[in-house]
């Protein structure tokens, strides 16, 4: 079986791995839009978490065979598929509008997961634990049957790689080394798979250059680095550039796409109405009553709603953006307009994101466990190499360590009296 791909081209599919991608759990992402309310900026951000995640399988199978040249073994191929899958299954548990309605999750509790997947406090669901519900326990895991008998796959090995920990390191060890953490890096790191289809994706289908990158090359000089009988994900050092490259488009994608102000307003619209009409829209801990649940299911909830901020979504009428700032730069002026507003109490909405380099490479870093490394290979000696981290081989991560900060503030600016309108331009012109 072959899906074609306007980005990668012809993608083969494994026959064992059909009845995973024809069964109603992976199906619902057809109607799972990659970027949310990112079409109403550009029309053509249409595709959806169902094509971007075939298209990471794809990327994941190239990194794969280049780390991997020339090994066949059982062990090899089956470490080989549950990376696929566990790249192909990422984001199944994703909520309409992917991140958009986390909000109105259950608690985790309600999910029933898995014991080695439970979490020690009873926070709100994330799509991260629908995702490992699917996999492990729901009907959806039936469908693992084939690549089970073909590969001596283990869903819960699946769902380890995606989440980064496993109880179980002899199913990633191969001649004594363990691969897990340089397959959860594929899965998910500052260079993982997802990275690397979603920006050229992204890209392609909102029609804009910033999240194109050099993919071939990138994949060419990919590493397996072993410390300490673990492999990690590494990179050559003549590729650092070319890395460079990779961080700053997806920072560039970020503060172009990512946070466009009508998406991101729209999204705190979408907050509004949860918190408004709060019995009108739930998703269900139910995994099975989940399927239900796409953009159209959530749309049509939309449409049927008398609430108004639900009508504003529907007819993408979002209030005027009146400010925005970046950085340290007007942050006085903003405080002094949204002191007005609470004092003459008129409503607003404030959007606020830090737009960072990297959540990877930080002083909180979550993942500083998994290192990537950077490999200086000698063109004398055969064998011979030496590595460090890729925070001492770019000088990106320090340049960007403080996040740049955007705020904007919006409101129907044109329902304002006389007087208010004047007072609110005195403050944006600094009167």
């Amino acid at each position: 079986m072959e899906v074609r791909d306007p980005v990668h081209g012809s993608i083969a599919i494994d026959d064992a791995e059909i009845q995973i991608l024809e069964h109603p759990f992976f199906q619902r992402l057809r109607n799972i839009k990659q970027l949310g309310f990112a079409e109403y900026v550009f029309p053509g951000a249409t595709h959806t978490r169902y094509l971007h995640s075939i298209g990471v399988m794809n990327v994941s199978t190239l990194v794969f065979n280049n780390l991997f040249k020339n090994q066949q073994s059982a062990d090899v191929l089956r470490l080989k598929e549950t990376l696929r899958l566990g790249c192909l299954l990422h984001d199944i548990g994703h909520a309409p509008l992917s991140h958009s309605t986390e909000s109105v999750m259950p608690n985790v509790s309600a999910l029933k997961l898995p014991k080695q997947f439970l979490s020690k406090e009873d926070r709100q669901a994330s799509h991260e634990d629908y995702t490992i519900k699917s996999i492990t326990d729901s009907s959806f895991t039936e469908s693992f049957r084939d690549v089970k008998s073909k590969f001596g796959i283990d869903p819960i090995a699946v769902a380890e790689l995606v989440m980064g920990e496993t109880k179980n390191p002899s199913y990633f060890t191969l001649n004594g080394i363990n691969y897990f953490p340089l397959l959860h890096q594929l899965v998910s790191s500052e260079m993982d798979c997802d990275r690397m289809d979603y920006l050229l994706r992204d890209s392609y289908f909102c029609g804009v250059s910033y999240g194109k990158f050099d993919l071939d090359w990138i994949i060419d000089n990919l590493k397996i680095c072993t410390e300490n009988q673990t492999a990690y994900l590494g990179i050559s050092e003549r590729a650092i550039s070319t890395f460079d490259d990779f961080l700053l488009s997806r920072f560039h994608m970020f503060m172009m796409v990512y946070f466009h102000y009508r998406a991101v307003c729209l999204e705190q619209i979408l907050m509004r109405y949860f918190d408004s009409a709060q019995n009108e829209y739930s998703i269900p801990a139910d995994i099975e009553a989940y399927l239900d649940h796409d953009d159209p299911y959530l749309y049509k909830v939309l449409k049927n709603s008398t609430n108004i901020w639900a009508k504003r979504i529907v007819t993408n009428n979002i209030p005027k953006k009146i400010l925005e700032t970046f950085g340290v730069a007007n942050l006085s002026q903003m405080h002094l307009l949204e002191s007005y507003l609470k004092a003459e109490k008129i409503d607003y909405i404030k959007c606020s994101s830090s737009g960072r380099l990297s959540k990877y490479y930080s002083a909180n870093s979550p993942q500083e466990h998994y290192p990537m490394k950077v490999i200086r290979e000698s063109s004398l000696t055969k064998n011979y190499h030496t590595m460090k981290n890729i925070q001492d081989a770019t000088d990106l991560f320090q340049k960007f360590s403080e996040s740049h900060a955007v705020n904007r503030i919006h409101c129907d600016y044109d329902d304002l009296s006389t007087i208010q309108q004047k007072q609110v331009l005195e403050i944006l012109q600094g009167q």
